[in-house]
């Protein structure tokens, strides 16, 4: 029986990760979104641009930290397997 992926141990990760990446890609495309109906102002466009624009760099270094550990976890599980 699989649990649901809220219900999985998360590691430890430090304040600066919160909120967590899934929640920031929901606010990201939900700026999308109303992009997209193109009912914004001019300003408020350029607001939600922006926000997404921030919320896109922080997802991506939160990627780019998982791939890191992934690597890292992956060259351990070699080095460990080296006689």
């Amino acid at each position: 029986m699989s649990l649901p992926s809220e219900k999985l141990p998360r590691p430890m990760s430090d304040a600066s990760e919160n909120p967590d990446f899934e929640n920031k890609l929901a606010e990201l495309e939900a700026l999308v979104s109303k992009l997209e109906q193109g009912d914004l102002s001019l300003e408020d466009s350029l607001v939600a641009y922006e926000s997404g624009v921030r919320l896109t760099r922080e997802c991506q270094s939160m990627l780019d930290k998982a791939q890191l550990r992934i690597e890292m976890a992956a060259a351990a599980s070699t080095d460990d397997q080296t006689p």
